[in-house]
């Protein structure tokens, strides 16, 4: 059985921190979150991301149940780690597509 293709997944909380994932599930939830994220403020909140996301992931990538809380937190801590989305300054935490 061939080994799956990793990748480095940051976290803006701890930097210079790296998890590293399975390439193919980060990339098709990366896909999804990029796809719904709007590019201007107020964006979306965890919880609406987290929903707008959980129907665009395939089973095939996916197959054991998507695990949708902990894949798009991961990715949007490392999405704005490397400052491709950002935060609205809010309570929910509201983030969105960085212009930068």
């Amino acid at each position: 059985m061939a080994v799956p293709e990793k990748i480095g997944m940051e976290n803006v909380n701890h930097p210079g921190r790296v998890v590293r994932v399975e390439a193919a599930k980060y990339n098709a939830v990366l896909e999804a979150v990029l796809s719904v994220l709007p590019s201007q403020p107020p964006g979306l909140t965890l919880v609406e991301l987290r929903e707008a996301v959980r129907p665009l992931v395939s089973g095939e990538v996916l197959p054991d149940g998507f695990k949708a809380g902990w894949w798009v937190m991961g990715i949007q801590l490392d999405l704005r780690a490397k400052q491709v989305i950002a935060t609205e300054n809010s309570k929910p935490l509201r983030l969105y597509r960085s212009t930068t």
